[in-house]
């Protein structure tokens, strides 16, 4: 109820700043067209974790192809729109093709490059109008109405303003959203679930590229007049800056701080200068005093004061039972898995040397072996999160070796991790949910226009009901991160569940467990074979696995030590010296 008035209080605000005088109204237009910029800026930096300087040369984009459409053809602005997106798009796509491949700080730097570049393209083509720009851009009509009134075209910029934050949220709330949000701990957990995380990348760029150029389009068109200063670098430095001191998580902190920053370098640019006895930018020495007393104090903004204001959310009620469509598990004893003499060299070392072994439906293979000895390698072999050396891997009757990892989970293969890879920040509930990503196909524009709000209730009572089978029922709305170790790594095996998969690889998952909860995790596996669920599993606890396993392979520095049941294994002579104490 709080958030709702709140809400309706921030309209009420922008229905009353027209009331007031003409600076005031310039002021919140330029409010609401950063807003825009910045709303794009939290999805691909605060949510996805790439961080670019080039917004603002998107913007120019758009204002330029408006302007010189308009002037030099005397196009409808409507008509330039389309353009100016479809160029926007186009641009978006070929530079993100190129720079989202690289890491670290490679990609900032490259955004930085190609954001320079744009911007003295602005500057020195002829037809652009040089640094003097152009001018008599033509003005908006809409339904007959020519938007000449700068309170009209504030309406107009905030009502846009709206519905980009309507769809980023719609879109953050949605099966594309949710594998969205896990981009920023890396793209491994993602891909294992089915979805391309340079996919993913590429459509938050082109995103937050389009509402850029929108907001460029319509400054173009709100001042009748662009050149390249609006565009550069320092813009877009700006608008980084908006969002780290609004909050780079929350499209709320996006307005936030483009309110803060515009009305604040207004300000300063007023009295500096007077402070200082000379005329210059100082409000950016102002501006980098913040930003580090941001980082260091309050690197969520100043939203996540307004939200220790607000009530927590209302968590909506999950029904009971889900209607995903589920996989037929192949027939009890079918060949599922077989790796053929795989390796893996490093150099001069071999990680994995001629291994071979099978896996057959409905059984349980504990993969075991002395740190060291290549089994969590063997995982990312067999799911393809690193490229092998030699030999192949095939599952039922596809070769998957060589396969991305998201071409192997849509053929039915799901897995846990060594090291947990949970989204802190998501919910319990948010983060199962990321394990039924292929089984509902709704895409960005359904998500963003609300029309996939059936198929999610459907994922969010798959996940639901994987949680009530792995006994977290009561941690389905806390944050996933302030769960202990052990129920993260159960987490994460209701994720894989949720994933519907024929095989599930689990990698240490009784790490961290007491033993109770152990108990509990084999029965829960047993039940998993009964229902005809293969399950290939590494651990180190031979007390849990003993009485769990239908089979055991060894492994010592890379190769098979040994193969058998697990009295076999108990008593083996080779296995004993390895790994169970010697004889």
């Amino acid at each position: 109820m709080i958030r709702r008035i709140g809400l309706i209080l921030f309209l009420l605000l922008l229905l009353i700043v027209p009331l007031l005088p003409s600076y005031y109204l310039t002021m919140g237009s330029y409010i609401g067209l950063y807003s825009m910029v910045a709303i794009g800026l939290v999805l691909l930096t605060g949510v996805t974790g790439l961080t670019s300087f080039g917004q603002a040369a998107f913007m120019g984009l758009g204002a330029y192809t408006s302007a010189v459409l308009t002037t030099q053809l005397a196009w409808s602005p409507w008509l330039t729109l389309l353009v100016a997106l479809a160029l926007t798009m186009l641009v978006a796509f070929i530079l993100g093709a190129i720079t989202l491949r690289m890491g670290g700080h490679y990609l900032p730097l490259a955004t930085i490059a190609w954001g320079i570049s744009l911007y003295f393209l602005f500057g020195t083509i002829p037809l652009l109008g040089g640094s003097t720009g152009i001018s008599d851009v033509q003005a908006l009509n809409l339904f007959g109405l020519e938007l000449r009134d700068e309170r009209l075209f504030y309406y107009l910029i905030w009502a846009v303003c709206l519905v980009a934050l309507w769809i980023s949220t719609n879109l953050l709330d949605s099966r594309e959203g949710r594998a969205i949000r896990a981009l920023k701990g890396g793209v491994t957990m993602v891909e294992a679930f089915g979805a391309s995380g340079l996919r993913l990348k590429n459509i938050v760029f082109i995103y937050s590229a389009v509402l850029a150029c929108l907001a460029g389009w319509l400054y173009a068109h709100m001042q009748r007049f662009v050149n390249p200063s609006p565009f550069g670098l320092n813009q877009g430095i700006e608008l980084l800056f908006m969002i780290i001191i609004g909050g780079p998580f929350s499209f709320w902190g996006a307005i936030s701080g483009a309110a803060v920053i515009t009305l604040l370098k207004t300000f300063l640019q007023g009295i500096l200068p007077k402070l200082i006895g000379q005329s210059g930018n100082f409000e950016i020495i102002v501006f980098g005093i913040i930003i580090v007393a941001v980082l260091q104090w309050m690197r969520g903004g100043i939203w996540t004061l307004v939200e220790r204001l607000l009530p927590p959310k209302e968590n909506r009620p999950v029904t009971d039972s889900s209607d995903l469509e589920m996989r037929t598990q192949p027939r009890h004893g079918t060949l599922l898995l077989k790796v053929d003499d795989m390796s893996k060299a490093y150099g001069g070392l071999m990680a994995v040397k001629n291994m071979s072994f099978e896996v057959s439906s409905g059984e349980i293979v504990g993969l075991i072996g002395p740190n060291g000895a290549g089994k969590s390698t063997m995982f990312n072999l067999i799911s393809g999160e690193i490229p092998r050396s030699g030999g192949s891997v095939q599952f039922e009757s596809h070769i998957i070796s060589g396969l991305h990892p998201s071409q192997i989970a849509r053929l039915g293969l799901s897995r846990t991790f060594q090291h947990v890879r949970l989204i802190p920040g998501m919910t319990t509930l948010e983060n199962v949910m990321i394990g039924a990503y292929l089984r509902t196909h709704d895409g960005i524009f359904q998500a963003g226009l609300r029309m996939n709000k059936a198929a999610d209730e459907r994922v969010r009572a798959e996940a639901a009901h994987q949680l009530r089978r792995v006994g977290l029922e009561e941690s389905m709305f806390l944050p996933a991160g302030s769960l202990p170790l052990g129920k993260q790594r159960i987490v994460e095996i209701a994720r894989a569940l949720c994933a519907d998969p024929l095989l599930l690889l689990l990698d240490e998952p009784a790490a961290g467990l007491r033993h109770l909860e152990k108990k509990e995790l084999a029965v829960l596996l047993s039940d998993l074979r009964s229902s005809g669920l293969s399950v290939l599993i590494v651990e180190h606890d031979m007390e849990f696995l003993m009485n769990l396993v239908d089979r055991f392979v060894v492994m010592e520095f890379g190769e098979k030590l040994a193969e058998g049941l697990p009295h076999e294994i108990r008593s083996n002579p080779a296995v004993l010296e390895a790994y169970l104490g010697g004889v």
